[in-house]
């Protein structure tokens, strides 16, 4: 056993950080970006955890521990003194040998704090600088470049990225990041996009502080949540989100974050309180109303500033954020209390379509929320209400139990008002906002012995209020399944089965609409071994299906192979993928998670018929000094044309290149 630790904490360093990153990216948007993740793993693998002084935050940092884990440690530390070995996590209940060998790379037991080894001498010589660049492209030209008449793209199609990062132990950190997205101006000022901070951690009373660029994440997302964000999962754990309060923030994405100031401060022993004020210009679309008042009816949350209408709309619409958290906590139990004030310069006002008739009105909007957890014996408790200032009540309850050493179980209620207002909402929903749904969860995971792993959820939901494209209340479920086994350490076969069904306006062509049944259904089969310490394979095949109402159901597949190439030590890597493709439409689409450059992420769509193949190169030019290199081809078949409106290109092929530059010194 001793040996299988050690050679998993040595070979873990790259693979780990991909598979984390795999496991959880497929309950995200396809274009939601994982930075801020990647951000958190670099450091502690290059700043280790220290178990015997870490905090239930830090740990929550870590993602692929669940709270019920979290809550087990730290009971085992307080019935049995600090850890010794890190072998000892074997005896702690929750902790199989996956979680372990996962969580090896990024933890330590060193008993030298960072304050202690803090001087001028060492910021300068022992502080981390990590510098970034990248370039970007759409090789063929697509529509919104020609010489259209109105609307079209006014910039370069180059993606233009530059991010540089300071880090000092796990106490002192600074960011820049520049971004111009491809189709907007280079001229003048050469970034589309500016971020940065500032920020100092655990100096006495004062545990965290960000100037600049941060993100706020408290209780289960429902009142006040920022940043990254993911539901729904295999691992039916992660249903209970793990708030990780402040944090600086070092995204690209130009929508989820504060801008200001704001702290954590230790009041008295057990109680924190965090204040924070946040002063942003956001994008909208405005109108006049009939006094000549500027009016608007949503945030646009894009980013991205191309053509004439969205230049026109850019920081149109002043942001004022100011408010507090107050978190008790001891030992095994935590309850905290949010309270915050939104407000904007321009008034919103109701759209005109039904579904829309609740939805936030006015200039200032004030939040109200309140939450908990807590760990008692093998069952961790938490849950969330909230309430925005002139709309209903939101809350949510759930429980994670371990029943026995091999069987971890999750139930979560959840109901959200259809007039409950918050514009940093981010809980568990089966809709991209949790308002206007009630629903009950359920999962189980099963780990028999080191070889399998059973995952299995339903989740039920209700719509009381009208939906976008839902004329009526509505109702709908989900259910998975996942197999895994892994007979030894260089092989591994996963199946899966996912079944969603929800009601949505019928597309037959009557005088009244009703509902009709959408039923989509995903088969996955993948196996993936090590061939030796150079060579990694990865097989998938995934089957999609979707039918609504009578009409014929829809049959789509996806076959891919992957070839990974990563010696320890080598100058040059990398991986490759075949894949072809055929589905009949966009309703059943399959997405798969693609490798990328280091801190870019793709989540292909693979739509239509044809075949995809991409080539990613990494090589370290000298110690500190590395090049990405990355190749993207979609060929399609039967088609002459590929994309809609301004991304269209004529033919059917579409590829990309990328090009990354790292430089740490």
């Amino acid at each position: 056993m001793i040996g299988f630790m050690a050679n998993a904490q040595t070979n873990a360093q790259e693979t780990d950080i991909r598979d984390i990153l795999e496991s959880i990216a497929e309950n995200l948007p396809d274009d939601y970006d994982m930075t801020e993740l990647v951000d958190i793993l670099e450091k502690y693998r290059k700043h280790p955890i220290n178990l015997n002084r870490t905090s239930v935050e830090e740990l929550k940092t870590l993602v692929f521990l669940s709270p019920l884990q979290i809550g087990n440690f730290f009971t085992h530390i307080k019935e049995n003194g600090l850890l010794a070995d890190v072998l000892e996590l074997q005896s702690i209940a929750g902790f199989d040998i996956k979680t372990i060998q996962t969580l090896l790379p990024f933890v330590t037991l060193t008993n030298i704090t960072e304050y202690q080894q803090l001087s001028f001498k060492n910021l300068v010589h022992a502080g981390e600088n990590d510098l970034m660049m990248r370039f970007a492209q759409t090789l063929q030209k697509q529509r919104g470049y020609t010489d259209l008449p109105g609307n079209r793209y006014l910039g370069s199609p180059e993606r233009f990225q530059m991010r540089y990062r300071y880090q000092y132990s796990s106490i002192l950190s600074t960011a820049i990041t520049l971004d111009k997205d491809a189709g907007e101006k280079f001229i003048g000022k050469p970034f589309d996009f500016y971020s940065g901070n500032i920020a100092l951690f655990k100096l006495g009373k004062l545990k965290k502080l960000v100037v600049g660029d941060y993100i706020l994440q408290f209780g289960q997302g429902l009142t006040l949540w920022s940043g990254f964000s993911y539901g729904k999962g295999p691992d039916v754990t992660s249903v209970a989100k793990k708030d990780l309060g402040l944090r600086p923030y070092n995204s690209t994405n130009e929508y989820s974050f504060f801008r200001g100031s704001a702290a954590t401060v230790n009041l008295f022993k057990n109680i924190d309180i965090t204040p924070f004020v946040s002063f942003r210009n956001l994008d909208a679309s405005q109108k006049l109303d009939s006094d000549g008042n500027l009016i608007q009816f949503t945030i646009n949350q894009t980013g991205l500033h191309r053509t004439p209408t969205e230049i026109k709309n850019k920081g149109v619409l002043a942001q004022s954020v100011f408010g507090t958290t107050v978190q008790y906590t001891k030992n095994e139990f935590a309850v905290g209390a949010i309270a915050y004030h939104t407000n904007y310069k321009n008034r919103f006002i109701t759209q005109t379509a039904a579904y829309d008739r609740y939805s936030f009105t006015g200039k200032s909007l004030t939040n109200l929320g309140l939450f908990y957890n807590y760990t008692y014996n093998n069952m961790y408790l938490y849950g969330e209400a909230a309430k925005g200032s002139g709309g209903g009540y939101a809350y949510i309850n759930g429980v994670l139990i371990s029943l026995s050493p091999a069987v971890s179980a999750a139930l979560t209620y959840r109901n959200y008002a259809k007039d409950y207002h918050s514009f940093f909402n981010q809980a568990v929903s089966e809709s991209s906002e949790a308002v206007n749904e009630k629903g009950l969860y359920a999962g189980l995971n099963v780990n028999p012995n080191k070889q399998w792993a059973f995952s299995f959820y339903g989740d039920f939901f209700r719509f009381p209020w009208l939906k976008y494209r839902v004329d009526e209340p509505s109702k709908g479920y989900e259910v998975l399944a996942q197999a895994v086994y892994t007979p030894s350490k260089t092989f591994k076969i996963l199946v899966r089965f996912k079944s969603e069904n929800k009601q949505q306006n019928t597309d037959l062509d009557v005088p009244v609409n009703f509902l009709d049944h959408v039923k989509r259904e995903g088969y996955r089969a993948e196996a993936n071994w090590l061939l030796n310490k150079n060579w990694h394979l990865q097989n998938r095949l995934e089957v999609s299906q979707y039918m609504k109402g009578s009409a014929n159901r829809e049959f789509g597949y996806l076959i891919y192979q992957d070839i990974d190439y990563s010696p320890m030590f080598a100058k040059l890597t990398g991986n490759v993928r075949f894949a072809y493709f055929n589905t009949p439409s966009y309703n059943s689409r399959i997405y798969a998670y693609e490798d990328d450059v280091l801190y870019s992420f793709a989540f292909g769509m693979y739509n239509g018929k044809g075949l995809r193949t991409y080539l990613n190169l990494r090589y370290n030019i000298v110690k500190k000094l590395n090049i990405w290199i990355r190749y993207g081809l979609f060929v399609y078949k039967d088609v002459e044309t590929v994309g809609t409106y301004l991304d269209e290109i004529k033919g059917n092929k579409k590829s990309e290149v990328k090009i990354q530059v790292r430089y740490q010194f």
